[in-house]
């Protein structure tokens, strides 16, 4: 019987912990006889290693080895390339992990790396997207299995035939996760057993990557996470800190500590890449759609495909006749691309949410009642109802809330002084999934419960929200029940990745605990301790096959400088229709962050790479820049109390990512309505909108 827990706003269980600095990091657990590891990136672009000298390396105080291509432990063939390290003289990129210095101090082993002499046979390179790049093609699916190119009707005649059209192209530049705790590792061997204790969205993944690149027993290694200082995506799966933290641990036979620099996760780790969208619509003088068309064009590594989904945005949101969606890629000499919060879907809705401001603007209808008139009850794509869907509803109450009614939509019809005012709003949607996992629950003689599953909080709160799911399922004040995450002994459970995270957890957990319960009702001595465990993979592989999505309606009052072109959030209001909510204080937090990258991505964040080197320029947080404190002058989030019975038994959706999709849209389109400037490459900086007449 349910104890009211979810729905309240807990504060997080391990809040004490962290406001204390006792919360133990990747890198800040007790190990006797630890060294540590520097990683040494490669110079070059492409090419290979033809001599390693470590004499000078050697020879300086405290450094213990230096682990290289030429005596570095021998990984198994067949795992991911990009973690196939120190394995061969081959380099792919610049900033390819090359070498790993292993010293008695975090000081000496950054020394000893300064002091690593490599010489390397060069070849040409080509890192910069284009459309015309000769190496462009289609990829058999784009991430993570979705169909690379979709068609229904006639595209082509519909367009042409439409009295309104808007054909549009739209680039992001490549963007960086930074999460706070950079991809760190501890890692030691005990009589053949690997012990990490890793900075990781999914302990149990890294694990099965661990067992197949050292040829291990799964058994063999035990990874924990049981704080993460972040991730974004990019620490979804294993990456390079922990294979070389544990090669260089083998290698010294000495558990060895090894943190990225933040210079180096400029790359090695994954990053968004970069985009060119041509968005075309095709819509009757009332602003209903007609025919729809995204072409996306994205990069990849030579090393391993990653095929960023970026047009699947598209095929679901808005309804249309005709309508055609591509992807293209272009294998380059970078390092692979990988997950950033909300892949595909967030560069995606900015092109289709821009195209669609820049449809209202042509046709003279406004842009909430646009979105409105292009609802689609049935998915476009998958030709089924939806589940629930409720954009139409975000858009409506966040107009309310937003006072959008009041709006002039002539562009630089407000001022103040020498500021321009402009509003914008877009729509967003992401996917809500769940994924198989397991849990134990346990009652003990003292009257306690405790809740096992090898789930990962990554910052997000997601401990507490399972805390509090354990204790309404077992009918029991929260109080009572103990939680443990974090740990691949524990029970299995899928990474935390996608906004699937409580959605699979609490699945598990809540049938753990009613199996616990029908235990406990048959009959239990009370001096006993008793235990009932849940697997979903059955059930949720069981599941029918229906569009399932979250929405939102982000809208956003900025302010332009017409002097200088300096561009600054007033404020920015979003409403979410994301299924059950298990705790606001913590969904409030994912909803304001994901929206705050969204406005970073916007106006601030742009990795600039030099063709000439292969290699960001900007990479650091004084010259990447991200959204701090100051730029966040208003920020409000809200949510619809919304129940959906298609998705799972704690009704919730995700919230990690559905914030940030559309949110740099709702940005650029208020900086249209402020200074009628389109502009169309992100980040919108003050010399694009400076140099523009229509600003003067």
């Amino acid at each position: 019987m349910s104890t009211g827990a979810v729905g309240r706003a807990y504060p997080r269980l391990e809040g004490p912990e962290k406001v204390t600095g006792t919360a133990r990091y990747a890198v800040e657990y007790p190990v006797d006889g630890v060294t540590y590891g520097w990683a040494v990136p490669s110079a070059v672009v492409r090419g290979r290693i033809t001599r390693i000298d470590s004499t000078e390396a050697m020879a300086s105080p405290g450094v213990l080895a230096v682990v290289h291509h030429g005596n570095a432990p021998r990984l198994a063939a067949g795992g991911p390339p990009e973690l196939w390290l120190l394995q061969e003289p081959a380099v792919h990129y610049r900033g390819q992990f090359v070498a790993v210095v292993v010293a008695i101090s975090l000081e000496a082993a950054r020394e000893g790396a300064r002091l690593v002499r490599i010489d390397y046979d060069t070849g040409p390179h080509s890192t910069v997207l284009t459309t015309d790049h000769p190496g462009r093609y289609r990829p058999e699916h784009v991430n993570p299995s979705y169909p690379t190119d979709t068609a229904e009707g006639d595209f082509d005649a519909g367009y042409a035939a439409a009295p309104v059209r808007v054909d549009a192209t739209y680039r992001t530049p490549a963007y960086h996760n930074n999460p706070m705790e950079p991809h760190a590792t501890t890692a030691q061997w005990r009589d053949g057993r690997l012990l990490v204790h890793d900075s990781t969205q999914g302990a149990s993944p890294v694990r099965a990557t661990l067992a197949e690149l050292f040829a291990l027993p799964p058994e063999a290694i035990r990874v924990i996470a049981a704080h993460v200082g972040g991730g974004f995506g990019s620490k979804g799966y294993a990456k390079a800190s922990v294979v070389l933290a544990a090669l260089a641990a083998r290698h010294v036979d000495r558990p060895v500590r090894l943190a990225l620099t933040r210079q180096q996760l400029f790359g090695p780790v994954g990053y968004r890449t970069p985009t060119i969208q041509r968005v075309r619509l095709a819509a009757d003088t009332d602003g209903r759609l007609t025919a729809i068309c995204h072409d996306a064009i994205s990069q990849t590594s030579t090393i391993r495909e990653f095929a960023e989904q970026t047009a699947v945005y598209t095929r679901s949101m808005y309804a249309a006749p005709h309508r055609r969606t591509t992807h293209r890629l272009v294998r380059l000499d970078v390092p692979t691309p990988f997950w950033m919060r909300a892949p595909g879907e967030c560069p995606g809705a900015y092109a289709l949410e821009s195209a669609m401001d820049e449809l209202a603007t042509a046709i003279g209808v406004d842009p909430v009642e646009l979105r409105v008139r292009n609802d689609a009850r049935v998915d476009p794509d998958q030709e089924r109802q939806f589940t629930s869907r409720n954009l139409v509803a975000c858009l409506r109450e966040g107009a309310r809330r937003f006072d959008w009614a009041g709006r002039d939509p002539t562009p630089r019809a407000r001022r103040d002084g020498r500021w321009l005012i402009g509003t914008g709003v877009a729509g967003s949607s992401y996917p809500a999934r769940a994924r198989a996992s397991s849990a134990t629950a346990t009652a003990r003689p003292d009257g306690g419960f405790l809740v096992r599953i090898n789930a990962t909080d990554i910052g997000t709160g997601a401990r507490t929200a399972l805390w509090q799911v354990a204790a309404d399922a077992l009918g029991v004040p929260p109080e009572r029940v103990e939680i443990h995450i974090g740990d691949s002994d524990l029970p299995a459970a899928a990474l935390a990745g996608g906004s699937t995270g409580t959605a699979s957890w609490s699945w598990a957990v809540i049938r753990a605990c009613q199996a616990l319960g029908g235990k406990l009702r048959a009959g239990v001595p009370p001096d006993r301790e008793v235990s009932a465990s849940a697997d979903t993979t059955d059930e949720v592989g069981e599941q029918p096959v229906l569009p399932r999505y979250a929405y939102g309606a982000q809208f956003a009052e900025v302010r332009v400088d017409a002097d200088t072109g300096e561009v600054r959030l007033n404020r920015m209001l979003g409403v979410f229709a994301a299924g059950r909510v298990v705790n606001p204080t913590t969904a409030r937090s994912q909803l304001v962050g994901g929206m705050t990258m969204g406005l970073s991505m916007a106006l601030h964040e742009e990795g600039l790479l030099d063709e000439r080197y292969g290699d960001w320029v900007n990479h650091d947080l004084a010259t990447y820049h991200i959204t701090g404190c100051a730029d966040v002058e208003s920020i409000e989030a809200y949510w619809l109390d919304e129940r959906d019975d298609e998705l799972n038994p704690a009704g919730v959706k995700g919230l990690g990512e559905i914030g940030i999709v559309g949110a740099a849209a709702a940005v650029a389109n208020a900086v249209h309505h402020a200074t009628g400037v389109r502009i169309r490459d992100l980040p919108i900086r003050l010399d694009k909108l400076i140099g523009a007449s229509e600003l003067a």
